[in-house]
């Protein structure tokens, strides 16, 4: 594993780069001066998970409070990470007809197994910096990786995600992918549009992937009753609007509770194996943890790791966390002993 921490880049107009630059400083004062007097705000939390989750929850309030997607993304993508890990895998686009995304293939190796990512960001944005952790996966998960850019809500509403999903899953098997090398994943959104690919796929009867990944997933669209979402509001990055200002971007409200976009209202019968990860104190953890009983209950092969104090998309923090390694780890693991019991 790289030992050394990302280095985060400013670009884009110099307006974003400023305000950008005046949130990090704040981040790390901040945090800085509330440790040294209180100490961390949660067992666990080194400094750098502190800065970094303070500086994600400012700069995604002040992208929602320009009431702007599209200048919200610009202003999300100045931020860009130089990564040690981006400098051990070799990005190639991807552009065949409406299907658009990209190969992360790791240097000097030829892995067997292909990861089908699906990226977070409730849907509505994919910022640049994306890059740096789906080679973080890449390299852990020792695969090589295809990520998808789907269409993004609000100007796509659903299903265009899933048809997206759906229309690249055809494309892989077309390239000779075998299904039973095969792994999709994601991460909070793109966990729940893993969920809902699996749906789809085992409905249409196509060949069924070996493996999912979910990495907090978005299990309903929105239960405002479960108690993680309030009670983890001041430790995760994401603030409870923001499920449902995105949730309002993505589909009627009509269609919040079908199974298609609630996954846990769905029939989990006859799914490949799930792997899910979510951290304790993030707002979703109890729909997570619903989900995971749920499909339980209906005798689905599923998994659950989770960590004490953790946010949202922990693993995102890489190796600046210890927690952050030991999921990336463990994904690699799990994908390493269904690579052991899959016929060569």
């Amino acid at each position: 594993m790289y030992r050394t921490l990302a280095r985060i880049r400013l670009a884009g107009p110099a307006p974003y780069r400023l305000r950008t630059a005046r949130v990090l400083l704040q981040a790390a004062v901040h945090v800085s001066l509330r440790r040294a007097a209180k100490g961390p705000c949660l067992p666990g939390w080194n400094w750098y998970v502190e800065v970094v989750t303070y500086f994600l929850k400012r700069q995604l309030s002040l992208a929602f409070d320009m009431h702007n997607i599209v200048e919200a993304r610009r202003f999300l993508d100045t931020v860009r990470i130089e990564s040690p890990a981006v400098r051990q895998v070799t990005m190639a686009p991807v552009a065949n007809g409406s299907l658009r995304g990209a190969w992360f293939m790791p240097n000097n190796a030829a892995p067997q197994t292909t990861l089908f990512y699906l990226h977070g960001g409730g849907y509505s944005f994919h910022p640049k910096a994306y890059a740096e952790f789906v080679s973080e996966i890449t390299l852990a998960a020792k695969t090589r990786t295809f990520a998808l850019d789907y269409r993004l809500a609000p100007e796509h509403r659903f299903p265009a995600q899933r048809k997206d999903a759906i229309a690249a899953y055809n494309w892989l098997l077309a390239q000779g992918i075998d299904s039973e090398h095969l792994v999709v994943g994601g991460d909070s959104a793109g966990g729940n549009l893993t969920l809902s690919l699996l749906l789809a796929v085992r409905d249409a009867r196509l060949p069924l992937p070996a493996l999912a990944i979910c990495l907090s997933p978005a299990t309903e669209f929105m239960d405002a009753r479960r108690a993680s979402i309030w009670n983890n509001a001041p430790y995760d990055w994401v603030h409870p609007h923001m499920l449902f200002d995105w949730a309002s971007w993505f589909c009627d409200t009509e269609q919040r509770s079908c199974a298609d976009v609630s996954p846990i209202n769905a029939d989990l019968r006859g799914l490949p194996p799930m792997y899910i990860q979510a951290g304790r104190a993030e707002i979703l953890y109890d729909s997570i943890e619903a989900f995971v009983a749920e499909a339980k209950r209906q005798g689905a092969d599923v998994m659950f790791d989770s960590w004490e104090s953790m946010t949202h998309v922990f693993q995102m923090f890489g190796y600046g966390v210890p927690q952050s390694v030991a999921a990336l780890k463990r994904i690699g693991e799990v994908i390493n002993h269904l690579e052991q019991h899959v016929p060569r």
